[in-house]
């Protein structure tokens, strides 16, 4: 090899490794932010993938997905958000992180973000309007407050009249103001007396279930919280042994053996939050992308567990169940 070409080939070759990591930080990183757990989440995680996929962008072929998960631990949210703006990322997706609104605008600032919400993001501050968001967040909202009178009616289809029926929320969650709002004005309408548990941590979930036993309670309805959902074993197992019948806002209560669980398809929001994610790599601005709200409602009925509490399930509501687990 003459010294011309030798010096070439040894000048190219000390550059592989600068072009490698240069198409490697070229590699667009999206950012997935979660109030909740690998565990209780992998399905989700799987859909929203899957919506990365079919706009062209694979894991660790051409996009990266750094992924922050706060467990139910709320107050991390924030801190894990500076993280992921530190890193850079093309993109945030946020979801179970109603609390972090303070965080979701911070972030906004620097990088587009996709939420997936139970609040409305126009009343917690994020957007102008659900149609025209108007800045650098946008997403999907299910606005749960306007589902409490649908549970009420699911329960009280299943146990006969009861004089008294709990809430139990999550005081630190951005919906449980209104979500206090909506049960309490749903059960007037319908004369039916109702009370409101706060628990703000898996510690103080025996403290809620005492009080219930003591308010003589006796049909629970569950809101929807990440600490909920993260720590639903121990939920469904208190109103086992205080044989409580309750509903809950996501089929996976139903699954481990909650009795009855009615609520927007988490796994439809977090595949259209992928679906937005996938817009925007490729360069729609949030601003544009009016926040979307879900079609698609799911009922899942846990026999089993009816069974136990003594229920006899008609079969007019079996027959409206999304899923029926025996």
């Amino acid at each position: 090899m003459r010294r011309r070409e030798f010096i070439a080939f040894v000048g190219g070759a000390v550059g592989w490794p600068l072009a490698a990591h240069a198409q490697q930080s070229a590699m667009p990183v999206v950012g997935f932010l979660s109030g909740r757990s690998p565990a209780s989440d992998s399905d989700l995680v799987a859909v929203f993938s899957q919506a990365l996929n079919e706009a062209g962008y694979v894991s660790g072929q051409n996009v990266a997905i750094e992924f922050r998960w706060a467990d139910g631990q709320l107050g991390r949210l924030p801190e894990l958000a500076a993280e992921l703006i530190e890193r850079k990322v093309a993109v945030m997706f946020a979801g179970a992180s109603d609390v972090a609104a303070g965080a979701l605008r911070v972030a906004a600032a620097t990088v587009p973000v996709v939420v997936a919400t139970g609040s409305d993001p126009v009343a917690a501050g994020l957007v102008a309007s659900l149609n025209r968001p108007g800045g650098n967040l946008t997403g999907v909202t299910v606005i749960t407050a306007a589902l409490w009178s649908k549970r009420l009616e699911l329960l009280r289809d299943l146990i006969s009249p009861t004089p008294l029926i709990a809430l139990l929320v999550n005081p630190n969650n951005l919906t449980a103001a209104p979500a206090r709002r909506e049960f309490n004005e749903s059960a007037r309408r319908i004369r039916q007396d109702v009370v409101v548990l706060d628990a703000s941590s898996e510690g103080e979930f025996e403290a809620a279930f005492a009080t219930l036993a003591e308010k003589r309670a006796s049909a629970l309805v569950v809101s929807d919280d990440a600490l909920f959902v993260n720590r639903r074993a121990v939920l469904v197992a208190l109103a086992e042994r205080h044989a409580v019948p309750a509903i809950y806002g996501r089929r996976e209560f139903a699954a481990a053996g909650g009795l009855i669980s009615y609520g927007a398809s988490t796994v439809d929001q977090y595949y259209q939050s992928g679906v937005y994610v996938g817009r925007i790599l490729k360069g729609a601005k949030p601003a544009d992308l009016p926040f979307l709200q879900p079609t698609k409602f799911e009922l899942a009925i846990n026999l089993k567990t009816a069974k136990a509490l003594g229920l006899n399930v008609p079969n007019t509501l079996i027959g409206r169940a999304d899923e029926v687990i025996d």
